[in-house]
């Protein structure tokens, strides 16, 4: 899940339309319910539910998934072996290209050895060299927040551990890092944003220019390693990627490109930066003793897990419900996003236990490479329903029912994005209403973005996510080393398996398909959809 997905974006003029309360509450209480099945589902999900079990084998054991590593491909082995235990149709591992190289870290130790002794809290960067072998070396202190500082470190940092960015303060929390959501707060996600304010997010000036010239200076002067300040505080650092996993730059005006050589990168806990920093500006030497060891793997696929239940009489019609399987390698990857992908898989495996008979076949798909940009889902779209640049349009994009996607955390799920597709807004209001007592009474036109619904919505597909408790989302966990187990919640965690099984049950049983937005004009030359700010 990227970074920028509560970003919000402008809704075409002719979803801006409101629906009145009395007519929606009209058609969705005209909308079928099988509350038997309901029942069933929610037995199944509630007394015997795997899903904890399924999230542990994801993190505890395979632990983070990064794209191309080893690690990815072991828990993705196990899912189909799950899969087919449970009784899939097909649990299989697609590979949709060449990702790229595959990373892993295997050695990280840092430790101050002057002036006094301590331990260093870091992580390295993802696509980042390692060393080879331990070295002991000077730490320096040399922050640079524009090209002009250059002049001033030139020719003094060759051999050195340096540290280019400024200190930060930090601040004492004296409000609670997890959260719900609120009445209050549900209204405002129901509400649509102006366009002006999304057309200005999207006006803003891409912000990797400056620190790429400035890894390009620190590789040219030769440093043996850099140090910079984590986000976050507390010992929770936010690590992502510090170097190319491919030789082909991404495009786009928010796509972030490294210089082709880099040296090890390191993001270290802020209190530990301040420390350091404030010693080296009394003049007092630090030395760090430092062991890094990253290993590449060059030309690593990627695939994404596909498996289905089959329909009876629409059995050629699908219904698909997904989730991203890849993670950054700071943790375990347990909210971001073993824990939708286990969700998933527990909502699959729902159905199959249940002996429900459903009329389309259910797809399951858990996608590699969302991280790096929806690659995984993007490529099977392109595939087998269409192409996003030309809008020309696959056999089966005329038979996909719908797609609904989870990647926002352990929290509860409270509703619906809906992509500003109001027809499916009276449907979707009745399939909630079983789930009232449970917290889930929210939809929004609004767009959530970031995540792999996108690849669906960008063709013209019925694609979804839902409205989920940030818990500690943003605020602790999402990219940080502190991603793990323990930050989860049980019982979100089933009751959001059991919703989602159960609309992906009543999608896949209704009489006709959920309903579709207008088809997207083909994509302008040089026009690109914004899905991850890195």
């Amino acid at each position: 899940m990227r970074t920028c997905r509560r970003a919000l974006v402008a809704l075409p003029i002719v979803c801006l339309l409101v629906m009145h309360p009395a007519l929606a509450q009209t058609l969705a209480s005209s909308e079928p319910i099988d509350y038997n099945a309901i029942y069933t589902i929610k037995d199944e999900g509630f007394q015997r539910s795997q899903v904890m079990e399924t999230v542990s084998y994801l993190t505890d054991v395979y632990g983070p998934r990064l794209t191309g590593s080893p690690n990815i491909k072991q828990a993705a082995d196990w899912a189909v072996a799950k899969l087919r235990a449970w009784g899939a149709s097909n649990p299989r591992v697609e590979k949709w290209g060449t990702f790229g190289r595959g990373w892993v870290n295997e050695r990280f130790n840092a430790q101050v050895l002057t002036p006094t002794p301590w331990p260093i809290i870091g992580i390295p960067k993802a696509w980042t060299p390692g060393l080879a072998g331990p070295i002991t070396a000077d730490v320096i202190f040399a922050p640079m927040e524009s090209e002009k500082d250059f002049d001033t470190w030139r020719g003094k940092l060759k051999g050195k551990i340096v540290m280019p960015m400024p200190t930060r303060e930090v601040k004492p929390l004296f409000e609670a890092q997890a959260k719900r959501y609120t009445e209050k707060d549900l209204e405002e996600i129901e509400q649509l944003e102006p366009a002006t304010a999304a057309a200005r997010r999207r006006s803003d000036p891409p912000p990797f220019q400056f620190s790429r010239k400035r890894m390009e200076f620190l590789v040219n002067e030769g440093v043996l390693a850099t140090f910079e300040p984590g986000r976050g505080d507390g010992g929770t650092l936010f690590v992502q990627q510090g170097g190319a996993y491919s030789s082909t730059p991404p495009t786009g005006p928010y796509a972030r490109t490294f210089p082709a050589s880099v040296p090890p990168q390191i993001v270290i806990a802020v209190e530990h930066y301040g420390r350091l920093a404030r010693t080296l500006d009394k003049k007092v030497p630090v030395t760090v003793a430092l062991d890094v060891r990253n290993t590449f793997l060059d030309d690593q696929p990627g695939f994404n897990i596909l498996a289905e239940l089959p329909g009876t009489d629409k059995v050629d019609e699908i219904v698909m419900l997904g989730a991203h399987f890849d993670s950054w390698h700071g943790a375990t990857g347990a909210t971001d996003n073993g824990v939708g992908s286990a969700i998933i898989l527990e909502a699959m495996r729902i159905l199959k236990a249940s002996g429900l008979q459903m009329r389309r076949t259910v797809r399951l798909a858990l996608w590699s490479g969302e991280e790096q940009g929806l690659l995984g889902s993007r490529a099977y779209v392109k595939d087998r329903f269409g192409d996003r640049d030309t809008m020309a349009l696959k056999p089966e994009h005329a038979r996909l029912a719908g797609y609904f996607n989870v990647d926002n955390g352990t929290g509860a799920i409270r509703g619906v994005y809906l992509q500003g597709n109001e027809a499916v807004a009276p449907i979707f209001s009745a399939w909630m209403t079983p789930f009232a007592n449970l917290g889930m009474t929210t939809l929004s036109m609004q767009n959530t973005g970031g995540t792999d619904h996108l690849s669906f919505d960008a063709v013209g597909l019925p694609g979804f996510q839902f409205i989920q408790d940030p818990v500690e989302y943003d605020t602790r966990t999402h990219h940080s080393n502190m991603d793990t187990y323990e930050r989860l919640q049980p019982a979100d965690v089933m009751k959001n398996a059991v919703i989602v099984a159960t609309f992906v049950y009543l999608a896949a049983n209704r009489d006709s398909m959920l309903p579709r937005k207008p088809l997207p004009k083909p994509r302008g030359a040089g026009e690109k959809v914004v899905t991850t700010s890195q």
